[in-house]
């Protein structure tokens, strides 16, 4: 898209502030938060002796699935706050994408901007952004703004009005589509440290289980131990990398489907203006 405006206006960009400010705060908080949480389920849960032989966490054997996981090591709970944060930021991303959105379906609302449009009903456009509201929306009224203040400017040639509504229309693509962006960068990290902190755990694993096959008497519960705990953060960093390429791809396929959208509705718009007033070349 184009770049970021020299002079937006003046209605939208106080916004975008507060809405990257709030999403800034968000991940601030979101990604501590879960790092604690997720220690406190290691220790708590995972860790209660009634998951092992005896009640003995040091030394007994796992009974269940808790306890398995809790002999995975002190990586362990680091894996499982990325797990957490993934659906705590795939949540705070379905919200923001749902509004930006609007209130309708967006396919249905472009072709009534579209009809609108070509029927030459500026007003009753308009109408529809305000009925949507959302992203899309704000972006389409703005053009159409536009549209209505370059049918009365005297100033200027039909090339140059053309010209100045592709603009502004831009420019409120280039405010509103950043913060719909804002933490997916968090979601595409977690795939890689997903990967490579399950792979660090993995290697502490396996150390550990060769260390044991090399001592003189090899000892089975810690040999097995060894080999659960590499298995264990095998599965698990798998499993973190596998939800966050999931949910990213999710996410960047809906906003390019409402790039898509005010792609196409901006150049009906312009199109409309163009061939409305061809006599005033």
């Amino acid at each position: 898209m184009a770049t970021a405006p020299t002079k937006p206006t003046t209605p939208v960009k106080p916004v975008k502030k507060e809405g990257s400010s709030a999403s800034d705060l968000f991940a601030s908080l979101a990604i501590p938060i879960c790092l604690i949480v997720s220690i406190t389920i290691f220790m708590l849960i995972l860790g209660n002796p009634s998951h092992y032989k005896g009640g003995d966490v040091e030394h007994g054997e796992p009974t269940d699935i808790y306890g398995i996981v809790h002999k995975g090591g002190v990586l362990v709970p680091l894996v499982m706050s990325y797990v957490l944060m993934v659906i705590v930021f795939s949540i705070e991303r379905f919200v923001v994408i749902g509004k930006a959105s609007g209130t309708g379906n967006v396919d249905s609302f472009v072709k009534k901007v579209t009809g609108l449009l070509n029927a030459g009903n500026i007003e009753a456009a308009s109408g529809e952004c305000d009925k949507q509201k959302g992203s899309v929306a704000n972006v389409i009224k703005s053009g159409l703004k536009k549209y209505k203040e370059m049918e009365t400017e005297a100033n200027m040639d039909i090339d140059q009005k053309t010209l100045a509504i592709q603009k502004d229309i831009e420019e409120a693509t280039a405010l509103e589509m950043p913060m719909l962006e804002q933490n997916l960068t968090i979601i595409a990290t977690l795939v890689s440290i997903g990967t490579l902190t399950g792979l660090l755990g993995t290697v502490v694993g396996m150390i550990k289980a060769f260390a044991e096959l090399s001592g003189a008497s090899t000892n089975t519960s810690a040999l097995s131990a060894a080999i659960s705990e590499a298995l264990v953060n095998t599965a698990m960093g798998i499993t973190t990398s596998a939800l966050s390429i999931i949910m990213y791809n999710v996410f960047t396929s809906k906003i390019d489907k409402l790039t898509y959208a005010i792609d196409e509705t901006g150049f009906s718009i312009v199109q409309t203006f163009a061939a409305s007033h061809k006599h005033s070349r």
